[in-house]
């Protein structure tokens, strides 16, 4: 069982940043609002309205010149497919052969139709600014404008070009974002997406031609031809008159040549930089989170080693991060002392400016997303965290009885529960645990990025804790948590082996209860309930017909994601409700934002021979 993420409930922001050069000696509440007892603190939609209305004001206006120049450009080359599609005007084509050979008119209709392609792709990089993507850009719409000419005196959608370039030129400040490190699997996306592409567009060629066909060409027979067109080779479809054979020639071509010079470009270009935690910057973590670690209990993940780090300009704050898809991945709250924070925020979004990339943060705390409310970042509920007072919990009550009833089955049963600091276990002890823990894992992946630490027995993690069931001396479940401060403990991964007795979970959960006192913990996060508010609202007596809807979609949607099976699990220890929110720029980049969280949390998992193939490369 493991931690998850994603729940939208309400907006939450912040007043504006503070002016510059004040970040840090900003006092405390300047990273936030001052905490207040859990009972008084303002909870789901009501927390998310209340930060809404203060910063809903302050929220910075992004200038929407890029998109506009994006689709300028994208319709242009919607313009120049088509047009290179279509038979030219007979006409101007009898006067364009007084000027222009004929050979040389139909390469100037396969290449024009392959740069209009080019466009399409183009446009995806101008609307996120990108400055490569610009540079481009002009050039092939220089080339386009002159193409136009050469293939049919098409003279208005070469007058089209010559707008979009001076568009282009007017906003080329707009146009500042670096390039992105490219890995290998975007080019055999590029690759897949292009020959698709390159298939329909042909099709509709010869479409277009069909009165010159030889004869009537069955859908076989003309797909084979497109096929062939691309590398080169001529097809079984026989064309009449020359020009119409050289276009059909020279365009198949054309798209072939730009489908393999894109995906030869972006499988030799420098491959994405897996994110990487230095030892340095660990150790760097590590001193923070010594110093303030007990302020989020998500702050032990930031120890990840698949994650990269920025750093305040004092070196006292920091937010760790991974770029999926174009968007930067934050998770939790900033590590280190709230006072620098907006140091670490800001260079943060930042980075995240420089490169064009989206800015998110899956997972942070009412706190933080204060913090990135005050930079222009939104908010919306994504569920609660499950948080138990040690000191006050019993299992005394009716409420508590199942709860009972599924550790005294167990311990009847002859399970016995260790509770021990990974310092404490021997090294082969650990070392067993880990093979076990990996077994009973079998081939799935290991989930989770913003709420697990996805390693264990590591001789690093010390401080962590494991709860281990041993029945018969033979290892039947365990538990491992990680740090919260001096005091806390956070769960990491829960393992059992298949055919343990139902009700393991709860029966660890409170034997490690128990021996918190002798660790010295007072309080104890266990996992994530994603949309748990919506789950109890759509269950209660009255509850509105969009509630129990929604509800319903969530019990549906728990068949393949433990999102009703983690909340009812949380639920049982009768824990307080922390909220966790996503932060993200614009509600259109919503989408976006959560396929790069569910394929970070390995919710959605890029097929294994692709894997393979972007290791080697």
């Amino acid at each position: 069982m493991t931690r998850m993420t994603g729940r939208h409930a309400g907006t939450q922001l912040a007043p504006p940043p503070p002016p510059a050069g004040t970040a840090a000696g900003l006092r405390p509440e300047a990273a936030g609002p001052p905490r207040r007892p859990a009972g008084d603190r303002p909870r789901g939609a009501a927390a998310a309205t209340r930060l809404g209305r203060v910063g809903a004001a302050c929220r910075p206006t992004a200038s929407r010149t890029a998109s506009v120049v994006a689709t300028l450009t994208w319709l242009l080359g919607v313009l120049t497919v088509a047009s290179a599609l279509l038979p030219g005007d007979r006409g101007r084509l009898r006067a364009l052969t007084h000027i222009v050979p004929v050979p040389a008119s139909a390469i100037a209709t396969g290449g024009a139709a392959a740069l209009g392609v080019l466009l399409l792709y183009l446009a995806g990089g101008l609307r996120r600014r990108k400055r490569r993507a610009w540079q481009v850009a002009v050039a092939v719409t220089v080339v386009v404008a002159a193409l136009h000419l050469l293939r049919g005196l098409d003279v208005e959608e070469a007058t089209a070009s010559v707008g979009v370039l001076a568009v282009l030129l007017w906003s080329r400040r707009e146009f500042y974002a670096e390039g992105d490190p490219a890995g290998r699997w975007l080019a055999v996306r590029r690759l897949a997406e292009l020959l698709v592409l390159d298939v329909a567009l042909g099709m509709a060629l010869l479409q277009a031609y069909d009165r010159r066909l030889v004869g009537h060409p069955s859908a076989g027979e003309r797909l084979r031809q497109v096929l062939l067109g691309l590398v080169g080779v001529s097809g079984p479809v026989g064309v009449r008159g020359d020009r119409s054979a050289d276009v059909i020639t020279a365009t198949l071509l054309a798209f072939g040549l730009l489908t393999a010079f894109t995906t030869a470009y972006l499988l030799l270009r420098p491959a994405e930089p897996v994110a990487l935690l230095s030892t340095a910057d660990e150790d760097r973590l590590r001193a923070l989170l010594a110093g303030h670690g007990g302020r989020d209990s998500l702050g032990y993940f930031a120890l990840r080693r698949d994650k990269s780090v920025v750093w305040s300009p004092s070196g006292k704050a920091a937010v760790t991060y991974r770029v999926v898809h174009g968007v930067l991945l934050a998770s939790g709250d900033p590590i280190g002392d709230p006072e620098a924070w907006p140091g670490a925020i800001t260079a943060t979004l930042e980075l995240a400016r420089r490169h064009g990339w989206v800015p998110a943060v899956v997972g942070c705390g009412e706190l933080g997303a204060t913090a990135w409310s005050r930079h222009g970042l939104d908010a919306y509920e994504l569920g609660d965290e499950a948080v138990l007072d040690v000191p006050a919990f019993t299992l005394d009550g009716r409420p508590m009885r199942g709860v009972r009833q599924a550790v005294g089955r167990v311990r009847r049963a002859g399970c016995v529960a260790s509770v021990r600091r990974a310092a404490d276990i021997p090294a082969a002890e650990l070392a067993s645990m880990v093979t076990v823990a990996d077994a009973w894992r079998g081939a799935g992946v290991e989930r989770g990025f913003s709420m697990a630490l996805s390693r264990l027995g590591d001789p690093a993690d010390t401080g962590c804790v494991v709860v281990s069931a041993h029945q018969d001396g033979v290892l039947r479940g365990l538990l491992h948590f990680v740090p919260w401060g001096p005091d806390g403990l956070s769960l990491d991964l829960m393992r059992r082996d298949r055919t343990a007795d139902n009700g393991l979970n709860e029966f660890l959960i409170v034997e490690l209860l128990a021996a918190c006192p002798a660790l010295g913990v007072r309080r104890l996060s266990l996992n994530f309930a994603v949309f748990r508010s919506a789950l109890e609202r759509g269950a209660r007596i009255g509850a509105g017909p969009v509630s129990r809807l929604w509800r319903s979609v969530l019990v549906f949607a728990s068949r393949w994601w433990q999102i009703e099976t983690l909340y009812r699990f949380n639920a049982k220890f009768r824990p307080a409700w922390e909220p966790r929110f996503v932060s993200f720029p614009s509600a259109r980049d919503l989408p976006r934002i959560a396929v790069a969280a569910l394929e970070a949390e390995a919710f959605l998992v890029r097929p294994r021979p692709l894997k393979r193939l972007l290791r080697r490369g």
